[in-house]
């Protein structure tokens, strides 16, 4: 079998994704969970080990470096510094069911701030990993492989937890769904025992937010179907799939673009954008504009027609996200009609 660690070495030439032990990805954080920022420096520093996280080794990694990265913030060494103290405080709990073993540790051992060219903003980060991590990444067989872009697009510590999770089981042979226990979920998103109490909260602050987030900036669509027991919800399946390759493409508009506005879209309150038409392929994966081929009474092939809109507009100088072209789209087909 394959080592995680091993992915993670032949993958190092890829800085869009990083390879995330299963077993970290599944992990639960029970004491001092960290928030969002220091989630995201947490897949940062895995992703840059690459190969070595299972070493007991130096690690390091320039500030200019780390603000290069979309996503992440403008840190500073007083920024950094307290995202490093959350890391250093949260608790891994991973049960090792085959070894019929807990293992129960920190992620790091400890880091350091070298600041001696920090008026340059050259300021060297060095980290060591914790032994729990560095037990776990050495063991592990089973990896979550996370799109980078997606992960630094995540605004809440939620949506990144689930996220990773889910990555975690996406691969696996006929899995599309997995069902936890209410306490379970809390366990997942990291809620602490004190907020959050009832399901409803939990759902409406914790579970929809992270979906509706995950939805918006990652290859997959994921749902969420509480389970009952009486008048009590006792557990709820999350499930998921993956996007068709225009949904993807929407996707990928959405994380390459501005993330200003983007809650405001993501909750329905932004002013719609205008829907360019696709400028390949067929519309069967396109709902929207087949959604406007079918009200305008037209039934031709779903490739034809997207080549032949493609071919008229060019033919008059239309671009295809022109702020009309839905309604020139619509008439087009009025006028193919049935066939």
């Amino acid at each position: 079998m394959i080592k995680t660690k091993q992915i993670a070495a032949d993958r190092a030439h890829d800085e869009t994704k990083t390879v995330l032990p299963a077993e970290v990805a599944r992990g639960v954080y029970i004491e001092n969970p960290p928030g969002a920022e220091a989630l995201k420096l947490m897949h940062l520093l895995i992703g840059k080990a690459g190969g070595r996280m299972a070493e007991d080794v130096r690690h390091e990694l320039r500030l200019a470096d780390i603000k290069k990265i979309d996503g992440m913030r403008n840190h500073s060494r007083a920024t950094l510094r307290k995202l490093f103290i959350e890391l250093a405080g949260a608790v891994i709990v991973f049960d090792d069911t085959e070894a019929q073993c807990e293992i129960i540790g920190g992620f790091l051992d400890r880091a350091k701030l070298d600041y001696r060219h920090e008026v340059s903003d050259d300021l060297l980060v060095a980290w060591w990993f914790g032994g729990a991590f560095r037990e776990m990444a050495e063991k592990s067989y089973h990896w979550a492989i996370m799109d980078r872009q997606t992960v630094f697009a995540l605004s809440s510590k939620y949506s990144i937890l689930l996220f990773q999770h889910v990555a975690s089981l996406v691969n696996l042979d006929h899995v599309t769904s997995k069902t936890f226990t209410v306490s379970e979920m809390r366990a997942v998103l990291g809620v602490p025992d004190e907020k959050l109490k009832r399901w409803t909260h939990l759902n409406r602050d914790a579970i929809q937010p992270a979906i509706a987030e995950i939805n918006q900036t990652s290859r997959l669509t994921l749902t969420a179907t509480p389970r009952k027991v009486g008048r009590t919800v006792a557990s709820v399946t999350i499930a998921w799939e993956e996007k068709p390759l225009e949904a993807k493409k929407e996707t990928r508009r959405e994380l390459d673009g501005s993330k200003v506005g983007r809650k405001a879209r993501r909750d329905g309150t932004a002013e719609s954008p205008v829907r360019a038409f696709p400028e390949t392929g067929g519309i069967t994966y396109s709902p929207h504009w087949i959604e406007i081929k079918h009200a305008a009474g037209c039934n031709k092939d779903n490739g034809l027609i997207a080549a032949d809109f493609r071919r008229f507009c060019d033919a008059k100088g239309i671009k295809l996200d022109a702020h009309n072209i839905e309604e020139l789209f619509s008439s087009f087909c009025a006028k193919v009609g049935r066939i």
